[in-house]
């Protein structure tokens, strides 16, 4: 059975991967949903050639429902590491990450984001620009 840590830690080995749009290649390049698809294999969680691909980076309101197919959601109460979250700046979702443990107590995001131009890990704060809209639980982690 695979837990949350395993989950944690699968998602910090892409730490410092180039943030590349639809890319899922570790230690190349891969984008925020990759990095959720790619972790999810790599576990055995998803079959070896599961992927979604061909979304636009501009939001279109379809990701949350990619999520409800494949991912159990929970409530934001409910959240613990190796749970994803899903974002968004402006209204319709747009982003995703692994939640984690932050090292310095409360909750990480372990994300591929094009702002750092890379795969990160960083406390969890919402700023006021970022609005949450879902997490979900990887079927098959305990």
């Amino acid at each position: 059975m695979t837990t949350r840590a395993d989950v944690v830690a699968e998602a910090r080995t892409w730490l410092g991967t180039k943030w590349i749009h639809q890319h899922r290649a570790k230690g190349q390049g891969v984008d925020c949903a990759g990095l959720i698809i790619c972790v999810a294999r790599d576990l055995g969680l998803l079959p070896a050639d599961f992927d979604i691909n061909g979304y636009s980076r501009m939001p279109d309101g379809t990701l949350l429902a990619v999520g409800d197919e494949h991912m159990d959601r929970i409530d934001r109460s409910a959240m613990q590491p190796g749970d994803v979250l899903v974002m968004a700046t402006e209204h319709d979702p747009q982003h995703m990450g692994f939640l984690g443990d932050y090292r310095h107590g409360g909750l990480s995001l372990i994300h591929a984001t094009n702002r750092a131009g890379r795969v990160v890990e960083t406390r969890l704060m919402f700023a006021a620009n970022q609005k949450f809209r879902g997490a979900y639980s990887l079927r098959g982690v305990a």
